[in-house]
């Protein structure tokens, strides 16, 4: 396993980490979840992503049950907060209420003092930016949290929250993890342009795109899978993606790779990627999607990639140089 930097922080988090998203205390409970978290760490995972919102804090109890028998000291936890969690009106958002209460049930749910990584699972629109940040803040201050992220925010949304940070000498967020994959670069202009310029790491979600990129959805949809209960999924499985992955398929024949293997190190030829988190409910799974780390793509295999995809994100008209 190959490791990288979280950005101009000097952690470093496995570039192929292990999600707990609609898996984990959801669809799969502790027994079946232990033998993927366990084979994991075998293969050098050190970064596990969860959030509180996934299975209603379940994912973070079963999570939390398996690690326990592990050195906290070897591994990067990471949670987050913004979704609702009840009825109530202010067990949801980014308020400081919210963070602040949200940051004790995620420690209790993993038995753990502290979260290496905790991440605004969205941008509330309704809370002011500034005492978001300064909640995040304190918790940095506090202890409980090292670092603090940002998950699916705008270039501009970001810009703002570490203007706010440096202008009152709170720390800023150190990392923003998006959805990017073969299918979905939006990332590639102005995001990692700011994370860049601002230092900030990248990890990303959903690298497979759901299990699209691994092929499984290329003659059916299984009734058990992630795309027959997840609309954004499902809704990617058209006619021209399932050529794209017919084709990519071929080109991953040929270095001997899986799609899958091929479309985790596409995704890690960006040196703005700290991490791709994966997602997985059976350890060999786990084992194939780990052989990906530390793969090298040569610039013509790149290049036949960008033929087949055909989907390069370019600026609009109006804001392009002459």
């Amino acid at each position: 396993m190959k490791y990288r930097k979280l950005g101009k922080s000097g952690l470093k988090i496995s570039e192929l980490s292990l999600g707990a998203w609609l898996t984990y205390g959801g669809s799969l409970e502790q027994d079946q979840s232990k033998p993927c978290i366990s084979k994991a760490i075998e293969l050098g995972v050190n970064f596990i992503d969860i959030a509180d919102i996934y299975a209603k804090g379940k994912a973070e109890e079963v999570v939390g049950n398996i690690l326990i028998d592990y050195n906290r000291k070897d591994l990067v936890i990471s949670s987050k907060v913004f979704w609702p969690m009840s009825n109530s009106p202010n067990d949801r958002g980014l308020s400081r209420k919210h963070i602040m209460e949200s940051i004790e049930g995620t420690l209790d749910r993993l038995q753990t003092d502290y979260i290496d990584i905790y991440f605004c699972h969205r941008f509330d629109r309704e809370t002011p930016l500034e005492e978001t940040v300064k909640a995040m803040s304190d918790l940095v201050d506090q202890g409980l949290v090292h670092y603090w992220g940002t998950s699916v925010w705008t270039a501009a949304q970001l810009e703002r929250a570490v203007g706010i940070a440096k202008t009152n000498g709170y720390h800023p967020p150190s990392v923003e993890q998006p959805r990017y994959n073969m299918l979905d670069r939006y990332i590639e202009l102005e995001v990692m342009e700011t994370t860049s310029q601002h230092g900030m790491g990248i990890v990303v979600w959903s690298p497979l795109g759901g299990g699209l990129l691994t092929g499984k959805y290329n003659k059916t949809i299984p009734e058990d899978s992630r795309a027959a209960t997840t609309q954004f999924v499902k809704r990617e499985i058209t006619p021209e993606n399932i050529q794209k992955i017919t084709q990519l398929q071929s080109i991953a024949n040929e270095l001997n790779l899986t799609i899958g293997q091929l479309a985790l190190a596409w995704i890690l030829r960006r040196p703005e990627i700290s991490s791709a988190i994966t997602g997985a409910t059976k350890a060999e799974h786990v084992e194939s999607n780990m052989q990906a780390s530390g793969i090298v793509l040569e610039n013509d295999i790149l290049n036949r990639i960008e033929e087949v995809l055909g989907n390069k994100p370019e600026m609009h008209p109006v804001y392009r140089p002459p």
